[in-house]
């Protein structure tokens, strides 16, 4: 039996994640904060950039980077929509929250919960995405209303939201139509 790097994306991301993990240890922090956190900087400075997307692959620590890889390791992959998730949730964190820094991947989580959600949608709202949805949002704004820790909980809610927007968006693109093979002349 031989290994198989079954989900490129997800196992990619898995490795990054980890790495970040350990260079943030190797360094102090240093790199955590200035690489893997994002939070309103300046413009002109090319590690805001960095930070934009890199901040999804930053973990505080070894439970918060176990807890948020085992959901994302059988969650799947979707590469355009974990950038996509870190792009927005990025710019919102310095838009709304200037005074706060984020980093970790619960929001590129709660997308592909919210993605998975929607498994088999063809036209209707699926029953399965109206009860994650209820569940999951409902936890997250009793979170937000009176649990005063430490924890992104808008963030979680915008990742949800990119997920289901992404599902639909998919769903609703065209499949291409598959051709038969062409017959090889004799």
């Amino acid at each position: 039996m031989q290994l198989q790097y079954n989900s490129p994306v997800i196992l990619t991301f898995f490795l990054l994640s980890l790495g970040a993990l350990f260079l943030g240890q190797w360094t102090g922090g240093w790199t955590t904060k200035h690489l893997f956190c994002v939070y309103r900087g300046s413009l002109k400075d090319p590690l805001f950039y960095i930070r934009l997307f890199g901040h999804v692959l930053g973990h505080a620590s070894w439970d918060h980077f176990l807890n948020n890889m085992l959901l994302l390791l059988v969650s799947g992959p979707l590469l355009k929509g974990i950038l996509l998730t870190a792009l927005i949730s990025g710019v919102l964190q310095c838009v709304l929250f200037p005074h706060t820094a984020l980093l970790g991947a619960s929001g590129i989580v709660f997308m592909l919960i919210m993605l998975a959600s929607l498994s088999g949608f063809s036209g209707g709202i699926p029953v399965t995405m109206l009860l994650v949805a209820a569940l999951y949002l409902g936890q997250q704004v009793y979170d937000i209303i009176f649990a005063h820790d430490n924890v992104a909980n808008f963030m979680h809610i915008v990742g949800g939201v990119c997920g289901t927007a992404f599902g639909y968006v998919y769903a609703m693109l065209p499949r291409k139509r598959r051709r038969p093979a062409a017959r090889k002349k004799r």
